[in-house]
């Protein structure tokens, strides 16, 4: 058995995996103990990696038309279109839409052709809608795009904010990594409109109304002032800009009562967060998505870059202001110029960078100015400006916002080429031309993670089918266009040494980004390292921080503060639309689900879309826990399954974003959301859309299970979801019609399967039971009803038996076992498979504390994502639901 060093593909953390390959895609998945960023650790996604690399539902030949073809055919076509639109069209009339997904080596080689050989900067990432607003925060203020902290400062830092944050769900190993500070009085606020799970962890909640940070920090920068908390000596030598913050401040009431009234938060909350802030020098405070995905984003991060540089806690062991990301390598992307508002390596597009690039890329051109961003991209798709785009590792079709005008821009535009690894996406669907992708597991590449370390991705299997690296396929292209000579890599080595290079091409130290002395080292070998790398005493070193010597990487090396002003959210609400929809994600999915669904572990905590919401706002809706609800915003509608919850805020809603037309198409939200944006980053707003509630009203439910996959019957109107369990896929349907409709759907369902057939029918209350059993192993089970349903965990189970037994025969149609089970109950921890029952049994065994459940059932000990839903179940109420 050999095995793999390597890196985790989910989140921004950038965890060390240590995989063993057992032979064919069999693979054991642990965290690797000697990886800086997570010392052993992995969330519950990254734990059930191994249950994603086999080769079902695989893209492994390239197609045109949905057609196989070969690979000199259909990269022939990409470059042969993309040559006569831009010979007809001009350059700008093509674009490229990548993926935090890539690697750095793919990412390079895709900017390097769009900027320096077709000449245009039209090349964005679904970045974009993550981190971009921190991205030009942070190059306001420092001068470049520059994470200045670490996550040894998490470790070392006195006070923790999370702003937008709900890390013990979207980055749970670096909770992990808090675990020893939190003993010795660590102090956590969350300021977030939802109580999340990090918001029940921390010591103080500040439940802020939508688009109220700025507000918000803006009052804590006056508090700071006024309280003598500003670090006058680092302003005097190392910032610009504190008095033009300063006059800015005073045109708003910043009395703590005015400013907790605007924000919806008690003042004393407020008052107390203010105090403590002022009062911890080591703070650390950690700004992601909430923050970001946000028409006022740059402003939010501005002020809280401000407080930050206004207190001197910048640059120091355990005090930084610090923008997490959410994808693997959207910082390499950030670097390597994957955004259409840079140009490469940090440069952007005046005229001695350009020169610069040019220079080193020998290349016949080179993007004159910063091309469209995401949205804009998709506008221009629409409008027919941009005539053919790329999309490489990237779902747009469901992540963008405004998703539907999306699928109207691809489906119109003359040509669409994409780049993946998975064969039933849905923007795969518009695909002219489809070219299979390597992935996980496939790909040899580097990774940068939220701390500046790179990180190796080493392949653990062959390149299955046709499949090919990002790079290659666009070097392929890139040929095919005349330009051979420059995209002639042999390797990912190849593509990153020469990366390297161009960081460190004419940097006389000005750019902090430089990774140069990585050149001239062994790829193949290449630890993790921060950047920026010196090679002192001949081995290349990183720096853990940055900014240690007050000096940043403005013309005149001092930090700038940033005025910035509360204004009122992109679009109001109103009576038509009186509540505020906030689309985010869930605890064990990612993105589109095109990998993380595949585990069927990772499908159980939340196995199916829903909306949250306050019981107020339930009631007024005439809705119900578990009932169907229907969500309307001016640009569409979804419907998923209400969760009445008081951790939501009144008027506030929530949705996730992950569910597709192939898992949910109902449960999609990003439709609903408005293509609003920051005029500076261009990151969508995602966390306010005005909305109304109602309740759906079904008259009948039903479900089926099934080895494989199961399609709704054409016409029929129903709300249809699929999940995939370990032995069979679950798909739960539910309808509004009447007794005709319930048989269109049984007959369909019906119709094709084999094996012996069970049936039972209960005209009292519409019920319709069938199961089709071949070889005694079960194979296809169809419950239809006006009445309940029984839980489906029991017979899921029964497709994993090799066998049934005579006494599951019996009780197959009643949907439950006839004597004593062990039923694990709905599922808590995803790591180690552990229930709400088994929790529930160490509690009543003497269980008192989330540790000694961990003791006992192993839950919440591997990723600690679960620890605060085990703390839930530790109340007394808790425990007798969970009995």
């Amino acid at each position: 058995m050999a095995e793999v060093a390597t890196t985790c593909p989910y989140c921004g953390v950038g965890c060390g995996i240590s995989a063993t390959v057992a032979g064919g895609r069999d693979i054991a998945v642990a965290g690797a103990a000697d990886h800086p960023a997570n010392f052993g650790r992995l969330c519950s996604k990254g734990t059930a990696l191994a249950d994603t690399v086999g080769l079902e539902g695989r893209l492994l030949h390239p197609t045109i038309g949905g057609r196989r073809a070969s690979w000199d055919r259909a990269a022939g076509l990409v470059a042969g279109t993309f040559q006569r639109t831009i010979a007809r069209h001009g350059p700008d009339s093509v674009a490229f839409y990548v993926s935090g997904q890539l690697l750095t080596e793919d990412y390079y080689a895709a900017n390097k052709l769009m900027k320096g050989f077709i000449g245009s900067a039209n090349i964005d990432t679904n970045s974009r809608l993550c981190m971009a607003s921190a991205v030009v925060a942070h190059k306001q203020a420092f001068g470049a795009d520059l994470v200045p902290g670490c996550y040894e400062d998490l470790e070392l830092a006195d006070l923790v904010v999370f702003c937008g944050h709900n890390a013990a769900w979207t980055h749970p190993v670096l909770v992990r990594r808090m675990e020893a500070a939190r003993a010795r009085g660590q102090r956590w606020v969350c300021i977030d409109p939802r109580r999340t799970d990090t918001a029940e962890m921390s010591d103080l909640h500040l439940p802020i109304a939508p688009q109220t940070d700025v507000r918000l920090w803006n009052g804590l920068m006056a508090h700071l002032a006024a309280v003598g908390a500003v670090d006058r000596a680092y302003l005097a030598a190392h910032v610009t800009g504190f008095e033009a913050v300063q006059a800015a401040l005073a045109k708003d009431d910043q009395a703590i009562g005015a400013v907790a009234a605007d924000c919806g938060v008690e003042p004393e909350a407020l008052a107390a967060f203010y105090q403590l802030f002022a009062r911890t020098p080591r703070t650390v405070s950690l700004f992601s998505m909430g923050a970001n995905q946000s028409a006022q984003g740059v402003a939010k991060g501005s002020a809280i870059l401000n407080a930050h540089l206004a207190t001197g806690r910048i640059g120091k062991p355990g005090a930084c202001p610090f923008s997490i990301t959410g994808q693997p390598n959207a910082m390499g992307g950030r670097e390597s110029g994957g955004m259409a508002t840079t140009l490469a390596a940090h440069m952007d597009f005046a005229d001695a960078d350009r020169a610069r690039v040019q220079r080193f890329w020998s290349s016949p051109t080179i993007a004159p100015r910063p091309g469209l961003k995401a949205v804009d991209m998709f506008e221009a798709v629409h409008s027919g400006q941009v005539k053919a785009i790329w999309i490489m590792a990237t779902n747009p079709a469901v992540s963008m916002p405004d998703a539907g005008r999306v699928r109207e821009a691809l489906r119109d535009c003359p040509f669409v080429a994409v780049s993946e690894a998975m064969a039933d996406t849905d923007t795969l669907a518009f695909a002219d031309v489809a070219l299979p992708a390597l992935t996980w597991g496939e790909r040899d590449g580097t990774v940068t993670n939220s701390e500046r370390r790179i990180s190796r991705q080493r392949p653990m299997f062959a390149a299955p089918g046709e499949a090919r690296a990002d790079w290659r396929i666009v070097a392929d292209v890139a040929a095919r266009m005349g330009h051979g000579d420059a995209f002639n890599w042999r390797t990912s080595g190849d593509v990153f040494r020469e990366y390297a290079r161009l960081t460190a091409f004419e940097n006389d130290g000005a750019r902090l980004l430089n990774i140069g002395p990585l050149a001239g080292a062994d790829y193949n070998a290449l630890a993790p390292v921060q950047w920026p790398v010196t090679a002192e005493g001949g081995r290349p070193e990183g720096a853990a921080r940055l900014f240690e010597d007050g000096r940043f990487q403005t013309p005149d090396g001092r930090a700038r503060m940033v005025p910035v002003r509360p204004g009122p959210p992109a679009e109001q609400t109103s009576g038509g639309f009186p509540l505020s929809l906030n689309t985010g994600r869930v605890r064990d999915q990612w993105h589109t689900m095109t990998r993380s669904a595949l585990a069927p572990a990772l499908n159980q905590h939340a196995p199916e879309p829903y909306v949250e919401m306050h019981p107020d706002d339930a009631a007024e809706a005439g809705l119900k826990d578990g009932m169907l609800a229907r969500v309307r915003t001016p640009r569409g509608e979804a419907v998923a399954v209400a969760k009445v919850s008081d951790r939501q805020r009144r008027g506030g809603l929530f949705m996730p974003m992950h569910w597709t037309a192939a898992y949910a198409p109902q449960g999609r939200s990003n439709h609903l959301i408005a293509p609003h944006r920051d005029p500076g980053s261009g990151q969508p707003e995602f966390k306010h859309t005005p909305a109304r509630l109602s309740a759906w009203r079904d008259t009948w439910r039903g479900f089926l299970m099934r080895r494989g996959r199961a399609e709704p019957p054409p016409g029929a109107a129903l709300v249809w979801r699929r999940t995939r369990r370990a032995g069979c896929q679950v798909h739960e349907f539910a309808g509004r019609g009447d007794e005709a409709e319930r048989g269109v759907v049984a007959k369909a369902f019906s119709t094709g399967a084999v094996g012996e057939l069970l049936s039972l029918d209960d005209t009292a209350i519409g019920a319709f039971r069938r199961a089709w059993i071949e070889d005694g192993r079960l194979q296809q089970v169809l419950f239809i009803t006006q009445g309940g349903l029984p839980p489906r965990d029991w017979l899921a189970g029964l497709f994993e038996a090799p066998e049934l037994s005579p006494t599951d025969r019996m009780a197959l149609l009643a949907g439950r076992p006839l004597g004593p089970v062990e039923d694990p109950g709905p599922i808590v921890c995803a790591c180690l498979k552990v229930g709400t029952r088994a929790i529930g049994k160490a509690i009543a065994a003497g269980a008192a504390s989330v540790e000694a459940v961990g003791a006992a059932t192993g839950a919440g000990t591997n990723c600690g994502s679960c620890r605060v839903e085990i703390a839930r179940l530790l109340s007394p109420k808790a425990l007798a639901d969970a009995a």
